[in-house]
């Protein structure tokens, strides 16, 4: 099974970044001191203020620090690509010639290490942790920046170095019991990722002893993830344990994403009867956890574009007054013209942003629905089908489908394109076969290997989502006992033929989301949807081109 990708959010957080405010002394302005009161309080309003201090303040080194402070909250909203481009812009106002920049530099260079390390670009990752301890100014800084690096270079599986990393700044951390704790329990895990037969466990209890005693609740939470995982296969019960345990602790913290992780394991690792509810459990955090981040990148990109509206606005009229003083001088009847046209174009220029905003908006909200109904909606009903109709229900495989589901869902927040490259009829075969119960067939003719290669991958992409709109339709609505779905290419032209002995469509019948979406991705392919009720049952028949 796939790590989780949450203990890699998990390491990130908790054994990386850590994240400090440095210790310089600079006159703040009233702006700041009111973000830093916001700040994980309201961050809303926190990201508000520091944009304040960065469209209106003359001091580089407090506009870098606000950059900075922007973007670790975009990150920790999911925006890693916004996130980069803030720090990116704190760097432009910094000077490595100067002392006093050096803390805030270091900030950013260990920053973006941390975002290249949850986008997976791991040698970028390297090289920015570097930086950051290069320009470390104080010793504990370099021991979180150190830490940094050790996660990522255990994320490239390159277990040696990590190692050496945990070795040097062992003793150095031994007079900060928290510290020495968080360095010893991953330098144990990453020892048994290295060597399956390494004993980690006095390690690892010894951390969980120290959390204890020093009340730290997030490296508790951190060690029972360490130990069930290392107990996972030699002793499920104990793993069940410190899962049970993980689960408890991340709900007292209202840490849902530590809690989502807790889930994977306890639906790995308890017993059958509970997995429904693990999983149910599950789901509603997932979506809860992708709403949060896209409300919140959403919320910071409206403040972001309000502020440069603004200060668009306060420029222009600016320039407006200085014309109008000169203006007056010259033709009075000039001023009158010219005040008459500027707002008539202002009064335009409002409407059209308005109207502009909104339909960006309507827009961006109709890509992400449709993206849930997918990815999220469909998928879900899919592995409910499967746990609904099979009676010995592999668990692995299972997680492995939530898991993969997952990784589809959080890209939705970066925009990515699915992959169809592999074997694409398999993907098909699958999909169908996760719609066979006792109660309905589902058999399939032409889906060979051959048939989809020349096949453009978004072609793919929308082809499999509306054979995936086909089948939920008919479980829902046709009580269909057999289905056949045939393939077949003539010249330059794909068509498939749906057909069902159910009950058919009823003589007036009105289309749901689902069918309205069929219907617009058969359009995005080029392509025709012909329904046939004529005889008993239905048929459909779907035809495009192929390139």
């Amino acid at each position: 099974m796939k790590t989780p990708l949450l203990l890699l959010v998990l390491s990130a957080s908790l054994f990386a970044c850590n994240r400090k405010e440095p210790p310089i002394t600079i006159e703040k302005s009233p702006d700041y001191k009111k973000a830093e009161a916001f700040l994980n309080i309201k961050n809303d309003s926190a990201f508000y203020y520091f944009n304040k201090v960065v469209s209106e303040s003359r001091d580089s080194l407090q506009i870098a620090m606000a950059y900075n402070n922007m973007a670790a909250m975009q990150s920790d909203a999911g925006d890693y690509f916004g996130s980069q481009e803030y720090l990116l812009l704190s760097l432009g106002y910094l000077d490595e010639q100067k002392k006093k920049d050096l803390y805030c530099l270091s900030s950013d260079y260990n920053e973006l290490g941390v975002t290249s390390l949850n986008l997976k670009n791991y040698e970028a990752a390297i090289d920015y942790c570097n930086r950051a301890i290069k320009f470390a100014q104080d010793s504990s800084y370099k021991l979180i920046f150190l830490n940094t690096k050790a996660v990522v270079c255990k994320k490239m599986r390159d277990f040696p170095q990590a190692l050496a990393i945990y070795d040097t700044i062992m003793d150095k951390s031994k007079n900060d019991k928290k510290t020495y704790a968080r360095i010893l329990s991953n330098r144990a895990n990453t020892k048994w990722l290295q060597d399956a037969t390494y004993q980690a466990a006095p390690e690892l209890l010894t951390a969980l002893q120290i959390r204890i005693n020093e009340k730290d609740d997030w490296g508790q939470n951190a060690s029972y993830a360490h130990l069930a995982d290392y107990y996972s296969h030699s002793r499920p019960d104990s793993a069940l344990l410190y899962a049970g345990k993980m689960y408890a602790m991340a709900r007292y913290l209202n840490s849902a994403g530590d809690e989502m992780e807790a889930l994977q394991k306890l639906i790995l690792l308890g017993p059958p009867q509970h997995v429904q509810e693990y999983f149910a459990r599950y789901t509603y955090l997932n979506d809860s956890i992708q709403t949060a981040r896209n409300t919140a990148k959403n919320q910071f990109a409206l403040i972001r574009y309000d502020a440069e509206k603004n200060k668009v606005e306060n420029l222009q009229l600016q320039k407006e007054n200085a014309d109008k003083k000169v203006q007056i001088i010259q033709q009075r009847a000039m001023i009158i013209s010219a005040v008459i046209l500027m707002f008539a174009g202002v009064f335009t220029g409002i409407i059209w942003y308005r109207k502009r905003k909104q339909r960006i908006i309507r827009e961006q909200k109709l890509k992400t629905s449709q993206k849930v109904h997918d990815v999220v909606a469909n998928g879900l009903y899919q592995i409910m089908a499967a746990i609904e109709h099979q009676d010995d229900i592999n668990k692995e495989v299972l997680l492995d489908k939530i898991e993969d589901m997952y990784e589809r869902s959080r890209d939705i927040s970066y925009d990515q394109p699915e992959n169809h490259d592999g074997d694409f009829h398999a993907e098909i075969t699958e999909l169908l076969k996760s719609f066979n119960t006792a109660a309905t067939r589902v058999a399939s003719v032409g889906n060979d290997k051959s048939l989809w290669e020349k096949m453009e991958p978004n072609t793919k992409k929308e082809m499999k989502y509306i054979l995936q709109e086909l089948m939920i339709n008919m479980k829902k609505h046709s009580h269909a006992t057999n289905v056949v779905i045939k393939f077949e290419q003539s010249d330059n032209q794909m068509k498939m033929l749906y057909t069902d002995d159910g009950v058919g469509l009823p003589p007036v019948y009105s289309f749901g989301n689902g069918l309205t979406n069929t219907g617009n991705r058969i359009k995005n392919i080029n392509g025709h949807i012909t329904f046939d009720t004529n005889t008993k049952g239905l048929k459909i028949q779907v035809s495009f081109p192929i390139a």
